[in-house]
């Protein structure tokens, strides 16, 4: 099993943090150009909620079904691969207040590629360093969307 971390902190208060996040139209708003979301189904943020969508890398479609567990309104929440591209795939996002107007956000993954050619493409789309970019993109359009207010 493999592990990504990533952290960062935004200048804004914990409940617009957490708020932000839980809104349904966050994972679009936090996936980076030129990869586009097309939404297929998206509950409102709890426990046992779904997300289906399909993520287009150019004109390769990758479809994606996540189920969120440990939703927490201010702390934050995880989500669970329950189809896609990985093997497997668990995503806790977590929000601590450093005080009444600076939040850290934590990003932790534990993941799995399938072996073999099944797993090449996801070997490809999700090493490291397109995580690192992704959560890059996803620290910036979060700072902008918060810290402005």
């Amino acid at each position: 099993m493999m592990t990504f971390e990533y952290n960062f902190v935004i200048r804004a208060p914990l409940a617009a943090v957490a708020a932000f996040h839980h809104d349904t139209r966050a994972l679009k708003r936090l996936t980076p150009p030129p990869i586009l979301i097309q939404m297929h189904k998206i509950e409102p943020l709890a426990r046992n909620s779904v997300a289906e969508f399909t993520l287009w890398f150019g004109p390769l479609p990758v479809r994606w079904a996540a189920v969120h567990a440990n939703v927490d309104p201010l702390r934050g929440f995880t989500d669970v691969q329950a189809s896609g591209p990985m093997k497997y795939w668990k995503h806790t996002h977590t929000f601590t207040a450093e005080s009444n107007r600076v939040t850290r956000v934590g990003e932790h993954i534990e993941y799995e590629h399938h072996r073999g050619w099944r797993g090449l493409l996801s070997r490809l789309l999700f090493a490291r360093p397109a995580l690192w970019a992704l959560f890059t993109y996803r620290k910036l359009a979060t700072r902008k969307s918060l810290e402005r207010q």
